[in-house]
């Protein structure tokens, strides 16, 4: 399970003094641990390793805001920061699609929906959202969903 990797990272961080990703580990698991809490009713919850694998893709769409945001305002100070920790998180995300790959699952999606415009996006978007949870992200999905639906 993805909590028991992150507990098992954390000791050689301490041991190599690697802040960043000592820093970085120590904020999932607390972002866990609050999931856990918030599921609790009466008594004890754990989360399951889907659950645990949306606290992580949670925290990096953070980091890649923050990051965004930071590089707007002219912070590279910060933004940097973010990327740093984004690298991390990155280790305990399943592999991204490729570009190549999102087009052509794009693709058949549109042809399985029927969609030929962009009224019908709302519908390629949902079935997209559910095949490629947590292989890409939702930014490059919507963009790639309309360049075909536009195009």
């Amino acid at each position: 399970m993805i909590r028991n990797r992150l507990k098992e990272d954390l000791k050689p961080a301490m041991r190599a003094k690697d802040t960043v990703r000592l820093r970085t580990i120590r904020s999932l698991l607390a972002a866990m641990l609050e999931a856990e809490v918030k599921l609790r009713k009466g008594g004890e919850a754990e989360l399951t390793e889907e659950q645990a694998m949306a606290v992580v893709q949670k925290a990096a769409k953070q980091r890649r805001d923050a990051h965004q945001q930071y590089v707007d305002a002219g912070r590279e100070d910060l933004a940097a920061i973010e990327a740093e920790e984004l690298a991390v998180l990155e280790d305990y995300l399943p592999t991204q699609l490729s570009d190549e790959d999102l087009r052509s699952g794009v693709e058949a999606i549109v042809a399985q929906t029927g969609a030929s415009s962009m009224k019908d996006m709302g519908r390629v978007m949902g079935a997209a959202m559910g095949k490629f949870k947590g292989q890409a992200d939702g930014k490059r999905v919507q963009a790639m969903v309309r360049a075909l639906l536009a195009g």
